[in-house]
């Protein structure tokens, strides 16, 4: 079950047997949950942090007019909410992008971790820290790039974290989000993201048959994107 997780982990530093025992005997649940069904809720104050097991998730803020912004997304192997083991409270939503599997680590025993095994408690800060990351370039991408170029770029991204949980086929991968979740993520209306995504298939960039994304030449898409992993931190190296 925590599969995605150990090598999520492990593209990081080495993570023990120990170590992974620890974590195992964290989860405390698993549930499937539904598209557009959240995960975490707003406002709430959950007892636990969820570990996406399999499947897409967005973290998404909404307007006082219903309207909605992704500002991130998750893929398999990812904890959507450790913040919240010491936040508390979370301020926004995490919902369903398509048939999740989930599994609850108890804050408890979230606890007892960071008490009991330093090197872990520092790969799980990681992950947190990782996520900022992401946000930062997602800002900047938001500001201050092309909307080709933030297109591009989010897909380089999605391809490289969706490849070290060991979800690619070659150069091809699944990305279940409709245009209208992809127009929230990019801050663009249904019309100008079909425009964009058309203009990366005319370069012979990608295709994008249904929600099936292959990259046809990553070197220019990197060249578009102005796409540098470092962000990501994947390098395996002691932590």
């Amino acid at each position: 079950m925590l599969e995605t997780l150990f090598l999520h982990l492990e593209r990081h530093d080495v993570v023990s047997s120990y170590e992974k025992s620890l974590l195992s005997s964290a989860m405390v649940q698993t549930r499937h949950i539904s598209t557009g069904q959240d995960l975490v809720t707003s406002g709430t104050r959950p007892p636990h942090s969820v570990l996406l097991v399999d499947g897409f998730a967005a973290r998404y803020k909404l307007l006082a007019d219903g309207s909605r912004q992704i500002s991130a997304l998750h893929v398999t192997g990812d904890f959507v909410d450790l913040h919240v083991f010491l936040l508390r409270t979370i301020d926004h939503g995490v919902m369903a992008m398509s048939p999740c599997q989930v599994a609850y680590a108890d804050h408890d025993d979230l606890k007892r971790i960071t008490e009991e095994a330093p090197h872990l408690t520092r790969l799980l800060w990681l992950s947190t820290i990782v996520d900022g990351a992401i946000h930062r370039e997602w800002l900047v991408a938001m500001g201050r790039r092309s909307k080709k170029s933030h297109l591009a770029h989010l897909i380089c991204e999605l391809f490289v974290r969706l490849r070290a949980v060991e979800r690619v086929e070659g150069w091809s991968f699944r990305l279940p989000l409709s245009q209208t979740s992809i127009a929230d993520v990019l801050g663009l209306s249904v019309v100008h993201v079909n425009r964009v995504i058309q203009g990366l298939r005319r370069e012979g960039l990608i295709t994008w048959v249904n929600q099936i994304i292959t990259i046809l030449d990553w070197d220019k898409l990197v060249e578009v994107a102005e796409f540098d992993p470092t962000y990501l931190s994947l390098r395996k190296e002691p932590r």
